[in-house]
């Protein structure tokens, strides 16, 4: 589903234009990113969690060459679904 699409849902659902829709998305979109950047984490009720996660440099392989390289440690983005939205979408176990 793509961000218009998304949109013209929640315009449907909500009784507001397409225009009104995009710019709560765009808001929205800027709130996690604000967040994220601020606080490291982000915390939606039913959906999951957000979050920013250090890793480690490390020794890895060139897969064609064999030869060692290293990789230098960096800052990655994690998502963590809700335990709700899990069996939702996946069922109860």
């Amino acid at each position: 589903m793509t961000q218009s699409q998304v949109a013209a849902h929640l315009a449907d659902k909500l009784g507001i234009t397409k225009k009104q829709a995009k710019s709560a998305l765009e808001e929205l979109t800027g709130l996690v990113v604000r967040e994220l950047k601020k606080e490291g984490s982000l915390r939606l009720a039913g959906l999951g969690i957000f979050r920013k996660r250090k890793t480690k440099a490390r020794m890895g392989r060139n897969p064609m060459t064999g030869a060692q390289i290293k990789i230098p440690a960096r800052t990655r983005l994690r998502f963590t679904p809700a335990k709700s939205l899990k069996d939702s979408v996946l069922g109860a176990r």
